[in-house]
């Protein structure tokens, strides 16, 4: 009988590399494909040809470089790509992220070779999850995160940023600090 875990069987989330389309899909100027986890940089580096010729270098961090999408010779898109080292990132890894032109073919191109390259799709929710899970962000904050997406009014929009941005964890720290004094 086999004995390894479930998880090992798996994997686990912090061995992989997940990619999604974060734009709405449709026609827009713009449409972006994410990628986070340790492989980010690498599987970004097997389908971008950057117009420099250059590969990523460190001196790169969070600056936009412009160049094309390749599958084989093929170019797939135009676009400008952001490499972001953890753990200053939305989900404290290392993000890439793809700016192509919006529509869906090109979009659902790219992510599909992000996949090819060694991406796995990302699940409804897992950017948040994993900045939970790695401390950035926490549960208020995580539940945050559906309440500006989810805001209909100005207000809601606005109570939604700040539980964003910890006034509901800073009071939750206050009321914890003056009960244990």
């Amino acid at each position: 009988m086999d004995t390894k875990t479930l998880d090992e069987a798996i994997g686990t989330w912090e061995d992989d590399t997940i990619a999604a389309i974060s734009t709405s899909i449709g026609e827009a100027g713009i449409g972006i494909v994410r990628l986070s986890g340790k492989d980010a940089f690498t599987i970004a580096d097997r389908i971008f040809s950057p117009a420099s010729g250059k590969s990523y270098e460190p001196k790169d961090n969070r600056k936009l470089r412009f160049g094309w999408i390749k599958d084989g010779d093929e170019t797939v898109d135009e676009v400008l790509v952001s490499y972001m080292k953890g753990p200053h990132t939305y989900t404290a890894e290392d993000v890439v992220e793809i700016n192509g032109h919006g529509g869906a073919i090109s979009v659902k191109r790219i992510l599909q070779l992000c996949l090819q390259a060694g991406a796995r799709m990302a699940e409804g929710g897992e950017y948040t999850r994993r900045a939970f899970l790695n401390g950035r962000i926490d549960l208020a904050q995580a539940e945050a995160v559906f309440d500006v997406i989810d805001a209909k009014t100005a207000r809601a929009h606005e109570q939604a940023v700040q539980q964003l941005r910890g006034s509901v964890s800073d009071e939750v720290s206050k009321l914890k600090k003056n009960t244990l004094d």
